[in-house]
């Protein structure tokens, strides 16, 4: 045999390890950890995502109202965050599902349907999703869509798995007609918002808090249109994870009357 087909051979070989090694790699197993296990281990696993509200970087340091609320609770329960970025709700309510997480901190609408995923920790925030388009001057002289029933036929761009989908879906019944949703799986809100601005799409929806921050730099954005009425928002932890989460409801309701957490709220929504 050759000293090419000797290495041909080997090289082939390789690359048929390492693909029977990637189809038989087990998922890594985590552990579900209540407050006892949490404690003990000294660090709480927390998911939150990106946006220009809840965790983002301003200049060299790190903010947003979720990041300082992971401060405050951690600093209180005397633990380590380690904290993980995902843009992918579905993958963070599964790392929260299969153990590897122990902590969503990210507000989400506190839904039926949400409750049978996760179960949700005592209301953060109110909030609403919203209509995101241009303003008359930024669109050819169109006036922006003030009643729901314009809304049939159009087609509204979410994040992917975005909570505002099922608001949407109900919607469409509500008027009767049909609303098409296109699901972007590479851009945020905040990224949507910009491409409703640079004319690449006409609509897309997302929670108002983001739209109103995200409008202060960009005049071009509309966000007046209600989608939905205002609903609550909170965190979330496993279904199985009943100490940690009253911990966490005795913590937030004792937060949420001091003069810390109105400061924080104020410097994030107000």
């Amino acid at each position: 045999m050759s000293k090419k087909y000797y290495v041909i051979l080997i090289s082939t070989l390789a690359v048929i390890l390492i693909i029977i090694g990637l189809i038989f790699r087990k998922e890594e197993n985590y552990t579900i950890k209540d407050f006892d296990e949490i404690k003990e281990s000294g660090v709480i696993r927390i998911v939150t995502d990106y946006n220009s509200v809840g965790y983002f970087v301003s200049g060299d340091t790190i903010a947003g109202f979720n990041y300082e609320l992971i401060n405050l609770l951690v600093n209180s329960f005397s633990l380590k965050a380690e904290i993980a970025l995902e843009s992918n709700l579905e993958k963070s309510i599964k790392g929260i599902q299969t153990g590897r997480y122990d902590l969503l901190a990210q507000t989400l609408p506190i839904t039926t349907e949400s409750k049978k995923e996760l179960r949700f920790t005592e209301p953060i925030l109110q909030n609403r999703q919203v209509l995101v388009q241009r303003k008359k001057e930024y669109n050819e002289d169109i006036e922006p869509l003030r009643s729901h029933l314009d809304l049939a036929g159009k087609t509204l761009f979410v994040s992917l798995n975005s909570p505002a989908i099922l608001r949407i879906q109900n919607l469409s019944h509500e008027i009767g007609d049909s609303i098409y949703i296109r699901e972007d799986s590479l851009y945020g809100p905040e990224q949507l918002i910009m491409k409703v601005a640079a004319k690449e799409i006409d609509y897309a929806v997302c929670d108002e808090k983001i739209a109103s921050t995200v409008a202060e730099d960009i005049p071009e954005v509309d966000y007046k249109t209600s989608i939905g009425f205002t609903h609550l928002e909170g965190w979330a932890v496993n279904q199985n994870s009943t100490i940690l989460l009253d911990s966490l409801n005795h913590w937030i309701k004792k937060l949420k009357q001091t003069k810390e957490y109105k400061n924080l709220y104020n410097k994030y929504y107000k």
